[in-house]
């Protein structure tokens, strides 16, 4: 065994993934898991917590999956964190635990989130639950979005006691875990469904088909249903568009609609009634993860799929790991490459795209180069189907319909990094609904910071 080299993770074979929805990935059995842990230093100042936005006890766990311990590895990331499974699925741990582990100084780093992953998918499997609490407090809490936000706050509250409802939108709980995120890249069913399950099993309550600012309102559940505070984790799922000619026509979505219909409302499944414009040349505009998933989305459901992002491969937001995964698959990239127009048939549909040629220029504002226009460089892309994955917004119903709650101009609702109190009494808030389109483990983090804000200031109300 070389130590400074990670222990491989299996995965599907490409040309035969390109083709199905089930997960790429196939993770560490026992004995990889043992072999993966036994190179970690056991730093005792280790600079990997420092790293994760939860500062699950890494060292910690990763000892005892060494030493075979499962249970006990399983019971110390508990502690800190509600979806482990997920986590170590979706994490971009390369830029944030892994980043940091000393291991990777002369070597390799440890492969922290398939080894959190395993952990979790064992518990699953050996069917660990958590324990509710003994004792309630008395105190009611309502949160707002069933995402990692709100489940990670609700878990950390029903820990201490507390009455927890969550308010979710849809007609599934999960949030983006379950309408963002495609089913190859995290499965519903199972690791999805059963993160959920462990948060219930903690006592909290979910309420779906409840739409806060229109169905109640965030004053309604303080003054008139008795919760003592509120947690809005409810995301930024309001879309951005590039504003050009065509971009109205049938044919052009906005990646949230189009992962939403095929992962939340099964369109991939022959056995279900929810349509999608699936297309058979499919262009997706952007270069994050969403991207990503929304272009392999598409390769799935049979279409020639492209990425046009305007900067170059250097540039693209995405992880490393989904950009490589989307290539072997057959994603075609057209970096350095901007639309002008949607080109549009007489019936309204989709026909093509026209494009133009960019180049790199000084950095702006965001410290990335600049892309630049290079002049006559038009040309046009033969498309049935344009997706716009170009970030989203928190959706403005909320801070619309609540008293004294102050967004920014961004329409983030502005709230104290440290224990995500708002400008409304009794009112907290974390995760994309603040600080705009992030990651699941950052949202996971805000609302564990709040969940802590929540409990300090329900203390001081006695």
């Amino acid at each position: 065994m070389d130590i400074l080299k990670r222990v491989p993770v299996r995965e599907q074979d490409p040309k035969i993934r390109a083709h199905n929805f089930k997960e790429v990935c196939l993770g560490y059995n026992i004995e990889e898991a043992g072999e993966e842990a036994s190179r970690c230093l056991k730093c005792k100042n280790a600079r990997c917590i420092t790293g994760c936005p939860v500062s699950i006890d890494i060292p910690g766990f990763i000892k005892e999956v060494e030493a075979g311990n499962i249970k006990e590895a399983s019971k110390i990331i508990s502690q800190y964190s509600a979806l482990p499974a997920v986590c170590g699925r979706v994490c971009p741990q390369e830029s944030q635990c892994e980043e940091r582990c000393v291991r990777g100084i002369k070597g390799e780093p440890i492969s922290i989130g398939k080894l959190e992953r395993f952990v979790a998918d064992w518990s699953r499997e050996n069917k660990i639950k958590p324990e509710a609490p003994s004792v309630k407090n008395g105190k009611k809490v309502a949160v707002v979005g069933s995402g990692p936000a709100g489940l990670t706050c609700a878990g950390d509250l029903a820990k201490l006691g507390y009455d927890v409802t969550i308010f979710e939108a849809l007609h599934e709980p999960g949030g983006v875990l379950v309408y963002g995120i495609p089913e190859f890249r995290l499965p519903k069913d199972t690791v999805v469904k059963t993160e959920i399950d462990n948060v219930k099993a903690l006592g909290v309550k979910i309420e779906t088909n409840v739409v806060i600012g229109k169905s109640t309102t965030i004053d309604e559940l303080m003054e008139e249903e008795g919760f003592d505070a509120v947690f809005i984790g409810s995301g930024a799922g309001l879309p951005k568009f590039m504003g050009i000619p065509g971009e109205n026509a049938n044919g052009v979505f906005s990646a949230n609609e189009y992962l939403t219909r095929s992962n939340l409302m099964k369109a991939f499944d022959e056995n279900y009634d929810t349509p999608i414009a699936a297309g058979k040349k499919v262009a997706v505009v952007g270069g994050g993860n969403v991207a990503m998933d929304a272009a392999r989305t598409a390769l799935r459901l049979g279409a020639q799929a492209y990425i046009v992002y305007r900067r170059s491969e250097e540039e693209l937001p995405a992880r490393v790991e989904e950009v490589h995964h989307a290539k072997e698959e057959g994603v075609i990239f057209k970096l350095l490459t901007n639309p002008v127009k949607v080109l549009v048939d007489e019936n309204g549909w989709v026909k093509g795209m026209t494009c133009v040629k960019m180049e790199l220029g000084e950095p702006d504002a965001s410290g990335r180069r600049k892309p630049v226009v290079i002049p006559n460089s038009e040309f046009d892309l033969e498309l049935d189907t344009v997706i716009m994955s170009l970030g989203t917004s928190p959706n403005p119903l909320i801070s619309s319909t609540t008293k004294g709650l102050d967004t920014n101009k961004y329409r983030c609702i502005i709230a104290n990094e440290e224990n995500g109190q708002t400008t409304k009494e009794g009112v907290f808030a974390g995760g994309d609904t603040v600080t705009g389109a992030a990651t699941v483990i950052l949202a996971m983090g805000a609302g564990k910071a709040a969940a802590k804000g929540i409990d300090e200031y329900l203390k001081d109300k006695k």
